[in-house]
């Protein structure tokens, strides 16, 4: 037999050795979507006192600072805008991932991370997202791993450190009807936004794939990896804007001259993972104008980056 000639033996040894390896792949498969079935979310919810924005295997838990007060450039933020504190679980193999975007005062930022550290959970990062807001607020990143009941019962104990509103929230008030020409946002932005809580958000996802410790990061916009652009009506066609851009490291500096370029503020510029592929960069933005001339200035800024358009 020459060295490229198989028998038929060896090809009956090589089929049912590839046939093994088939069921061992699909079992494994199997074993991973069982896991991610056994997730008891009601135990969670109860933990979190409030029921999960569910998107694919993504379940998202809102924690707003509505107790909060926020005024900037005259403009009274409104917890949709800049406010919102959240955290994402994402079945794993080891039961879930979660991180999450917690918003703080400054005296509630060590209490908060010495009772997350207690509970064996990450702090990411922690920073600004906004310039001379009063009172000034600040965000903690975090992530965990492990059983879900026992990180929900962490994240909840960590911020009862805080005056973090933890009773489940009362039915929502009907919204204010948003005051800005949202069809043309949404042409200029290339994408459809979504009215919440008197804001208009639009969520921009990368192109490409962003993975940490193996697993793919989706979807994306729950799991805080989209480039998210909010605008609040402030009268006469004029809105107040913020939100963050998701950039790789080359994307940085363009989207800075961008957006300096039409106007706008970039107020804070920062990791919020630690070893996540490809390294990403966030950077926050501020502006209060015409709404229209706004979204252009936001347009060319996404224009200079690997995002995905209309």
């Amino acid at each position: 037999m020459s060295f490229f000639q198989i028998s038929s033996e060896n090809l009956s040894r090589l089929s049912s050795a590839v046939l093994c390896a088939g069921v061992v792949l699909i079992g494994a498969a199997v074993m991973t979507s069982a896991r991610a079935q056994d997730v008891d979310w009601q135990k969670v919810d109860d933990a979190l006192s409030r029921k999960a924005a569910v998107t694919g295997d993504v379940h998202r838990y809102g924690f707003p600072r509505t107790d909060l007060a926020v005024t900037l450039d005259g403009v009274t933020i409104k917890p949709a805008l800049a406010l919102g504190g959240w955290v994402a679980f994402k079945p794993a193999h080891d039961g879930v991932m979660a991180m999450g975007d917690l918003v703080l005062l400054e005296s509630e930022i060590n209490p908060v991370m010495l009772k997350m550290i207690a509970s064996g959970l990450q702090i990411t990062a922690v920073h600004n997202h906004l310039l001379g807001a009063s009172p000034a607020t600040f965000y903690m990143h975090v992530a965990g791993h492990g059983e879900p009941a026992r990180i929900a019962t962490a994240i909840r104990d960590a911020l009862a450190e805080s005056k973090t509103p933890l009773a489940a929230p009362a039915p929502a008030a009907p919204a204010p009807a948003i005051d800005l020409d949202t069809a043309q946002l949404d042409q200029i932005i290339g994408v459809k936004g979504q009215a919440n809580g008197g804001v208009y958000q639009f969520s921009v996802p990368r192109r490409d794939p962003i993975t940490e410790q193996g697993m793919t990061l989706a979807p994306a916009g729950p799991m805080g990896l989209a480039t998210g652009i909010s605008f609040q009506p402030t009268g006469g066609g004029k809105a107040a804007i913020t939100g963050d851009f998701v950039l790789s490291a080359d994307e940085v500096n363009p989207v800075i001259m961008a957006l300096r370029s039409h106007g706008i503020a970039v107020t804070a510029l920062h990791s919020h993972m630690l070893d996540e592929q490809p390294r990403l960069f966030f950077m926050h933005f501020w502006a209060n104008d015409d709404a229209i001339k706004l979204a252009g200035g936001l347009r060319a800024a996404l224009d200079k980056t690997a995002s995905t358009k209309s």
